[in-house]
């Protein structure tokens, strides 16, 4: 049984690895009105859960509503300007990494992507039993 988390656990760090670099690239390259802001969001809340995954490969079956709680977490701090009350308000990469700008469609782009994670991940196990 070990041998086969280790083997869930290297999927989930190959798409991991590989939703980071499509993030990195839609950051450097895309300047668009739907992908950059929407798409993004949508990968962002996928990137988070297959972190998760890689440390904890099963188990939690609900644990994509986790993450969209933490998700609204920050993005309700960045309504109150957490970034500033920290005091990392003059530290570009801090303001990059935690965000400055509340929206509610953010909070429906977490949603939808806790929802993709949580489908692909029940219609992959769907398909496992049925082998």
């Amino acid at each position: 049984m070990k041998t086969n988390q280790w083997k869930i656990r290297g999927i989930y760090a190959a798409v991991f690895f590989a939703i980071l670099i499509i993030e990195v690239l839609i950051a450097l390259f895309v300047r668009d009105s739907f992908i950059r802001p929407y798409g993004g969001d949508v990968l962002v809340t996928v990137l988070l859960c297959t972190a998760v995954r890689i440390v904890i490969p099963s188990g939690i079956r609900w644990f994509p509503l986790g993450v969209f709680l933490f998700s609204v977490l920050v993005e309700v701090g960045q309504y109150f300007d957490y970034v500033s009350l920290l005091g990392f308000d003059n530290v570009a990469f801090f303001r990059i990494l935690m965000g400055t700008t509340f929206s509610v469609a953010d909070l429906i782009c977490y949603g939808v992507g806790c929802l993709l994670f949580f489908a692909g991940e029940t219609a992959i196990q769907f398909l496992a039993k049925r082998q």
